[in-house]
C-alpha cells in the first residue's frame, strides 16, 4: 500500500513503482497493437506469418476434400457410365443438368482446390487473432466455398456446351476442336492472361488489393479470386471440355498444367509453354481432322 507524506503527497517510492508499472505495461501492450491491424484494415506480411490451428485445419479441410474428389474420379474412371450426370441425353433436361453440374463440382474441386489452398491459408492466417474460433473457421469456410461454388455453377455452360457438342457431326466437331485449341493456346499467350495469372499467383498481393473484413468480405474476396482464377483458367477448361471430352487423361493433364502455372517458379513462361503446344496441336488437328477423335477418346467422355 503507498502511504502518503505528512503534507499528503505520495512516497517517492510508490510513485517510482507506478512508472516501472506503467512502463511495463506499455512495454508489452504497444508492439501488440502494432503488429496488429485495425478490423477493417488490409493485412500486412507481418500479421499473416506464422501458422495456428485455424490454418493448420484449414490445410487439412482442403487436402481431404480434394482427396475424396480425386478418389470419387478416379474409382469411377471419368466413364461415362460410371458417372451419374455425364451422359449426354437425346435432349438437356433439368434433372440431367442437376446431376452434370454435381459432377463437374466435384471436378473443379479435385482440379482447382490445390492451386488455390495458398490464398485459402492465407486468408485463414489473417483470421488468427480476429473472433472466436468458430467464427474464424466460418469465414475461412465461407471464402473457400465461395470460390468454389463460382466454378461450380460454369458446369451449367458446360452442360449445355457439351448437349450441342453431342449433336454437332464428327467433321464439324474436329474443326471446332481445332479452332479452340489455337485460340486457347493464343490466351495463354496473351497479356490478359498474364494478369490473371499474376493475381493467382500472388496471395498476399491479392489480399493486400482487395482486403475487406467480416463475414460480407469473405464472400467479397472469395468471389472476386474466383473470378480471377475463371479468367485465369477458362481456356483450359474449355479445351478439356471440347477436345479432351473429359476423359480422365485430359482432367490429369489439364489439372497438373493449372496447378504448374500458379504455383511453380516461372509460372508465367509455363503458361506461355503451353499455349504454344495448344497452337501447335489445333494446327496439327486442323491438318489431320482424324486426331480430334483421338484427342476426345474415341467420342467417350464423362
Amino acid at each position: 500500500m503507498c502511504m502518503r507524506s505528512s503534507s499528503g503527497r505520495l512516497h517517492p517510492n510508490c510513485i517510482a513503482s507506478a512508472e516501472r508499472w506503467t512502463r511495463s505495461r506499455t512495454r508489452d501492450r504497444v508492439p501488440a497493437m502494432l503488429a496488429g491491424n485495425p478490423p477493417d484494415a488490409p493485412p500486412t506480411p507481418a500479421t499473416v506469418v506464422g501458422r495456428d490451428r485455424v490454418s493448420l485445419v484449414t490445410y487439412v479441410a482442403l487436402l481431404l476434400i480434394t482427396a475424396a474428389a480425386w478418389i470419387h474420379i478416379l474409382g469411377s474412371g471419368m466413364q461415362t457410365d460410371d458417372m451419374p450426370g455425364m451422359s449426354m441425353p437425346l435432349g438437356p433436361t433439368i434433372a440431367q443438368g442437376a446431376l452434370y453440374v454435381a459432377a463437374w463440382t466435384v471436378m473443379m474441386a479435385a482440379m482447382m482446390l490445390p492451386s488455390a489452398a495458398p490464398m485459402i491459408a492465407l486468408y485463414a492466417a489473417t483470421q488468427r487473432t480476429v473472433g472466436s474460433a468458430v467464427g474464424r473457421l466460418g469465414r475461412v469456410a465461407l471464402f473457400a466455398l465461395t470460390y468454389l461454388s463460382l466454378w461450380s455453377v460454369t458446369g451449367v455452360p458446360t452442360y449445355l456446351a457439351s448437349v450441342v457438342l453431342g449433336a454437332i457431326t464428327a467433321q464439324a466437331l474436329a474443326y471446332i476442336v481445332a479452332g479452340l485449341l489455337v485460340a486457347a493456346g493464343l490466351f495463354q499467350l496473351s497479356p490478359l492472361k498474364q494478369m490473371c495469372l499474376r493475381g493467382c499467383r500472388s496471395p498476399v498481393g491479392f489480399l493486400l488489393g482487395r482486403w475487406r473484413s467480416g463475414w460480407r468480405g469473405g464472400l467479397a474476396m472469395g468471389w472476386a479470386h474466383a473470378a480471377h482464377c475463371l479468367g485465369c483458367c477458362w481456356a483450359l477448361m474449355a479445351v478439356l471440355v471440347v477436345a479432351g471430352a473429359m476423359g480422365l487423361p485430359w482432367v490429369l493433364l489439364i489439372g497438373l498444367a493449372v496447378a504448374a502455372e500458379k504455383l511453380l517458379p516461372r509460372g508465367e513462361w509455363i503458361a506461355r509453354a503451353i499455349g504454344v503446344a495448344l497452337v501447335l496441336l489445333g494446327a496439327a488437328v486442323a491438318v489431320r481432322p482424324d486426331l480430334a477423335v483421338a484427342l476426345r477418346g474415341g467420342g467417350s467422355s464423362m
